[in-house]
């Protein structure tokens, strides 16, 4: 195959957040397949006669299944394209990156890997709240709060993650918020734990709310926060009493 494949990174939404890398590849791509989770505003760095393809996933809306974007990526790999894939955050972080790449790889398409800033860690960040702390946890736990559809209930035991995990930074979890609490304190965890919720984070639409672990689903709820959102859950969410929004 004469053909390009590039997995990048869009970072967690601010635009200015993208890598330079990334947005030297995106203006000279043939085919550029985006996700939900990218800004839209980076489609206006693409060439004028690029083909734009919405792969992207929103709360089941699926306007391609998985197994239709592999085929895309290396049908187009195969017509000696440049393509593309740019995927919101990091490409391997939760996403879908490694498997694209791994169908990619089978088929003896070149793909490449661009990292992207991971939401993970900038949200909170630009919340004013940094997921480790001398004086807090030199410790970090990454969570997905979304399973594979396929699974009648999550593989996390949320029971297992309170002792000796740190932070708990859970993303893509705000629909299920109430499981995880529940989880969380049957596992011991206190229901006073600080808590953190960040909706949109990184754009101009990023709204922020404290609460404690066993209010998260009723945070949620009352504030009408929306995906895309995080749930950082340790005593670092009260450093954002101090340091407000770091944006």
């Amino acid at each position: 195959m004469s053909g390009k494949v590039y997995l990048v990174g869009a970072g967690p939404g601010d635009p200015g957040l993208m890598t330079i890398r990334g947005m030297e590849l995106l203006r000279s791509a043939d085919v550029v397949m985006y996700d939900a989770l990218s800004n839209p505003d980076l489609l206006k760095e693409c060439r004028p006669d690029v083909e734009l393809i919405d792969a992207g996933k929103r709360g089941g809306d699926h306007h391609l299944r998985q197994w239709q974007t592999n085929e895309l990526l290396v049908r187009y790999a195969s017509e000696g394209r440049t393509v593309v894939r740019l995927k919101g955050g990091d490409p391997f972080l939760f996403g879908r990156g490694a498997e694209e790449a791994e169908e990619l790889r089978k088929a003896g398409a070149e793909v490449h890997v661009v990292p992207g800033v991971s939401s993970s860690i900038s949200v909170p960040e630009l919340a004013g709240i940094p997921v480790t702390h001398r004086d807090h946890t030199s410790l970090v736990t990454f969570v997905t709060g979304h399973e594979k559809e396929d699974r009648a209930e999550d593989r996390v035991d949320w029971r297992s993650l309170v002792n000796g995990h740190g932070t708990i930074v859970v993303l893509m979890g705000l629909g299920n918020a109430a499981r995880i609490s529940a989880g969380l304190i049957d596992g011991g965890m206190s229901p006073d734990m600080p808590a953190a919720v960040i909706s949109k984070g990184s754009t101009p639409e990023q709204r922020v709310e404290l609460t404690t672990v066993s209010r998260l689903a009723e945070t949620i709820a009352e504030k009408g926060l929306e995906a895309p959102g995080i749930m950082v859950i340790g005593t670092v969410a009260e450093i954002r009493n101090v340091l407000g929004d770091m944006a």
